[in-house]
């Protein structure tokens, strides 16, 4: 590798790395508990305990489980009912308008089976909705997520700066090499390498997929958008006006309706009209697939909220379906237990690998003393050579 070649890598590297490494461990801290969140919540008490349902229990109608909720808030109207993924819970969630913001709305967890009513869960309190808060946004809202999401770009630059650093000087270097015997600052550059090439594919993944992931809210309302303009028009088309909020049709046939025109999925939540996911006259009923994977792929069917017939099923844009693939990759979340202890310890390896670059950076020399060192030892053959002396 050329000099000049050599060194513009090299201020890459060494740059990307310290400008996003402090917002990284953070990230990597905060993450590591944020793995096992579904967890934590049982332990602590954060998310509801029940009962699984008796074999050859049947849910209860959902438009009875929907009734119970709105018997608890009288005069409020229902904006949300859904399915808990892992547990026989619904939600119901209500609000005197609308267009209620999610803040004011007021929540109803329910037994599917029983129609049981069970504590709903604090979402916006205690430490795991701080360390929540301090990974998605920095408690600075969109701005706060966006810059994440910078940072997240500038580690995927670094790791890929980083590999083109390590190629030329360690392919023919025996794997997970370090040399002990030639002082403390090689020894740390070593561990930083080989531990970095183990995370290489994991970090760039989880990287960019969290990138993704700050785009959520942009990508949401842009699909939001668009589905609803078209809805607006197909609406104003019909002559159909917005559907009354104390005249809906039954939800549990709506649901039917949609799972017939989805066979291989299972309903994951209903918006009702005028909520802003489902325009001012029709339900949305999200639903997903049944594997792992395809579990975080919504596809929605319109159900006419005033006479309950099926209304379309829009396509999903492309940009949503890497967004909701990216959700699952980035926090390991889809293959149980086993693969968020993989994710927690690959999360580990991590920290490690940033803390080693402070701590080369704490004992670097100047850029040109670094490139003279890294020249010196490709000529040596000490890092590009059979074995080092």
């Amino acid at each position: 590798m050329q000099r000049r070649t050599l060194k513009a890598w090299f201020l890459v590297h060494k740059w990307t790395s310290l400008v996003c490494t402090v917002f990284l461990l953070l990230l990597c801290l905060t993450g590591l508990p944020l793995i096992f969140g579904h967890e934590i919540g049982h332990l602590t008490g954060a998310e509801p305990e029940v009962d699984a349902p008796a074999e050859g229990a049947r849910p209860m109608d959902v438009d009875v489980l929907l009734q119970t909720a709105l018997d608890r808030y009288p005069g409020e109207l229902p904006l949300f009912f859904g399915w808990y993924p892992d547990d026989p819970l619904v939600y119901v969630n209500t609000g005197p308008t609308p267009d209620t913001p999610p803040a004011d709305m007021h929540t109803v967890v329910m037994h599917a089976y029983t129609g049981e009513v069970v504590p709903a869960p604090q979402f916006n309190e205690g430490v795991m909705w701080l360390i929540y808060r301090l990974h998605t946004d920095l408690f600075a809202g969109l701005p706060g997520t966006l810059f994440l999401g910078a940072m997240t770009l500038l580690f995927a630059t670094a790791i890929v700066s980083g590999v083109v650093l390590y190629a030329p000087f360690m392919r023919k270097l025996p794997f997970g090499t370090i040399r002990t015997g030639r002082g403390r600052r090689l020894a740390w550059l070593d561990l930083h390498n080989v531990l970095g090439i183990v995370t290489l594919a994991w970090a760039l993944v989880v990287g960019l997929t969290g990138a993704i992931n700050t785009l959520a809210t942009p990508l949401s309302q842009m699909w939001q958008a668009d589905a609803l303009a078209q809805l607006a028009d197909a609406d104003a088309d019909a002559g159909n006006g917005p559907a009354s909020p104390a005249d809906l049709a039954s939800l549990a046939a709506a649901v039917s309706l949609a799972r017939s025109k989805a066979p291989d999925m299972k309903p994951a939540f209903v918006s009702f009209p005028g909520t802003g996911y489902s325009g001012d006259r029709h339900f949305g009923v999200f639903l997903v697939g049944d594997s792992p994977l395809t579990s975080r792929l919504y596809s929605a069917v319109l159900v006419d909220a005033a006479n309950g017939s099926f209304a379309g099923m829009p396509a999903r844009p492309g940009y949503i379906t890497a967004l909701l693939v990216s959700q699952p990759l980035h926090f390991g979340d889809y293959g149980g237990l086993p693969l968020k202890i993989v994710w927690a310890l690959l999360d580990l390896i991590t920290i490690v690998v940033l803390v080693s670059g402070l701590v080369l950076w704490v004992r670097r020399g100047s850029t040109e003393s670094r490139v003279r060192e890294l020249e010196a030892a490709q000529r040596a053959g000490l890092l590009a050579g059979g074995r080092p002396r």
